[in-house]
């Protein structure tokens, strides 16, 4: 089924003549942690691209939004139709991929081959109709799936499976018919085979099989070797053209172990003008070459006939079905990961699209995915709340070293992305509207900086984000502008988080400068109403919670916290006392 613009059918990319998708950055996804999550999802490569792919590209369009998260939560509560649809797919791609389908051109292809390749779509046609019936009856509710439904159902009534289901049976028929072919060999005086022709198709098999008894029985009886080579019954002769300069003695010493034959030649008219010269090289392999040859000739309707079934539904079938089998792919494995997860005591929740309004997100019991990917237990993680609206559009988060600060800016990041990509988050209750794309800005490597210096190049890649950025994105900083002088750090730091409220910006930065966070708490863009808000992962008694609260800056640097973790200060090291050093933290 597709479009008025022959558009093929999706269930990951509805069509939408007024959408338009961001493609995130490699940087973006591995800063959010999407490539870490898509090797735990699966092991296969093409299966992880594609997974990146649909997750990196975004769009703010909420139809399409609530599209996949429709699809995604049928495929989620049925999981029986998962299972159907991956013993389905997975016998479709061994056809596609095994098969002859599409190795050669169907012009170039012999009777058997053709035959063979009837079969091929035969077990194409049985998956469809099994794909069909899998569907019925089903308590399907996403408009993706009710349209998967519709599509297959008109593909089949389009493909004339039925029709095909026919055809296929009358023409294995036909063929079905060919029990057995009488050749003849004419030979020199020295009993080496130098030519045969064909002498008929036969409707009925040899009543002997072996070959060298047939021999036997003809040389040995005096009474069977004939004096004439005419034949009695009707036949119809068609010439096969093949050259070679080879003797054609070895291909039946080969074929059937015999050092001499008949010796008479042919003579009848009929018979020579079949006859063409025995192919060179193993003499079973050739021998059935050279009957394919002979066979096509003769029944050369047969094959055009084939050929014909085979150029009318085989794109058709092979293509349209199995164009889509990536998309459920993507949906199964996260279904299969959400299930598992939750089994261990994981809590997900279904996305849904915020109302046009002041608030712009409201997360409620989040969690970073990334980091529950490395325990067996939901108990040791902390979840927070947090909410994007006018007054907090722009977060200053602060807060200890390794206290979470990262942890929770990469946790908001996969909450859009998944919820985008139409994927249950890790969250009791998420509402949002959609990002056109998410914009990240964590610390490069150390060889990315060799030209510019750490400063500069910082400064580069923030001033090209921050003129692709919209205020329907996402922007993730992290301790941006932090390799330099607090003073100069400061400066422009805060130059640009006033940019950002004026373009209005959804934006959590994550820094050290607690003087940026204090200076710029409650600050709007230019009278716009857009503010700046300072957000705390809270440290109680010395003691990190992973809590996060909007208050202002504790104001303090932690260097003492930091001192006393690793045993530096003065008098832990005037008295040899070591500190606790690293804990499992959120870093």
């Amino acid at each position: 089924m597709k479009d008025q613009n022959n558009r093929p059918f999706s269930i990951l990319f509805p069509y939408h003549e007024d959408t338009v998708y961001r493609q995130l950055t490699p940087a973006a996804c591995h800063d959010l942690g999407i490539d870490t999550l898509c090797r735990t999802l699966t092991d296969d490569q093409k299966e992880q691209r594609l997974i990146t792919d649909v997750l990196s590209n975004m769009t703010s369009d909420r139809r399409v939004a609530e599209y996949r998260s429709s699809v995604f939560a049928d495929i989620l509560r049925l999981p029986q139709l998962r299972k159907s649809m991956t013993g389905l797919f997975e016998k479709i791609e061994f056809i596609r991929d095994f098969g002859s389908m599409h190795r050669e051109s169907d012009e170039n292809l012999g009777l058997w081959r053709l035959l063979h390749r009837l079969d091929e779509l035969n077990d194409y046609i049985k998956c469809v109709e099994a794909i069909r019936e899998g569907l019925d009856g089903l308590d399907i509710r996403s408009d993706g799936l009710k349209g998967f439904k519709a599509y297959v159902d008109e593909l089949y009534s389009e493909a004339c499976f039925a029709e095909m289901k026919k055809d296929i049976a009358d023409l294995k028929m036909k063929a079905s018919d060919i029990k057995s072919v009488t050749l003849g060999v004419n030979v020199n005086e020295r009993f080496e085979a130098v030519s045969m022709g064909l002498i008929s198709v036969n409707s009925k098999p040899f009543r002997k099989s072996g070959i060298v008894s047939n021999f036997a029985d003809a040389v040995t009886a005096k009474n069977r070797i004939h004096d004439s080579t005419d034949w009695d019954g009707s036949m119809h002769y068609q010439y096969v053209d093949s050259e070679t300069d080879q003797s054609t003695f070895e291909f039946f010493e080969k074929m059937v172990g015999l050092s001499s034959i008949q010796k008479a030649p042919f003579v009848d008219r009929r018979i020579v003008s079949t006859i063409v010269n025995a192919p060179e090289g193993d003499g079973v392999a050739n021998s059935t070459f050279y009957l394919e040859r002979v066979l096509n000739r003769i029944l050369d309707s047969l094959v055009k006939k084939l050929r014909e079934t085979l150029t009318k539904y085989a794109n058709i079938a092979i293509v349209n079905i199995s164009q889509l089998i990536p998309e459920f792919v993507y949906y199964i494995r996260f279904a299969e990961f959400v299930e598992k997860y939750r089994g261990m005591g994981f809590v997900f929740c279904e996305p849904s699209i915020a109302a046009e309004g002041d608030v712009s997100m409201k997360a409620r019991g989040f969690y970073n995915l990334k980091l529950a990917l490395g325990t067996e237990d939901m108990s040791s993680i902390v979840c927070n709340d947090l909410d994007f609206d006018s007054k907090h559009t722009v977060y200053i988060l602060t807060g200890a070293n390794r206290g979470g600060k990262t942890t929770v800016t990469q946790a908001v990041g996969l909450l859009f992305a998944l919820a985008q990509g139409g994927i249950s988050v890790p969250a009791s209750s998420f509402e949002y509207i959609p990002a056109d794309c998410i914009y990240t800005h964590f610390p490069a490597d150390e060889d990315k900086t060799m030209d510019l210096g750490r400063l500069g190049e910082e400064c580069v890649r923030f001033r090209e984000i921050y003129t692709a950025c919209t205020g329907e994105s996402l922007l993730l900083l992290n301790e941006t502008f932090s390799t330099t002088s607090f003073e100069e750090g400061f400066y422009i730091a805060k130059d640009s988080v006033r940019a950002l409220l004026k373009k209005q910006v959804r934006t959590i930065y994550n820094t050290h400068m607690h003087k940026l966070a204090a200076d710029m708490d409650g600050t709007d863009g230019d009278g716009n109403g857009v503010c700046a808000s300072s957000l705390v992962v809270r440290c109680d008694d010395g003691r990190r919670s992973f809590r996060l609260e909007n208050a202002p800056p504790e104001g303090m640097s932690y260097a003492g916290d930091i001192a006393r973790k690793y045993g530096v200060t003065y008098d832990m090291l005037i008295n040899g006392q070591e500190g606790a050093g690293d804990t499992a933290e959120m870093s």
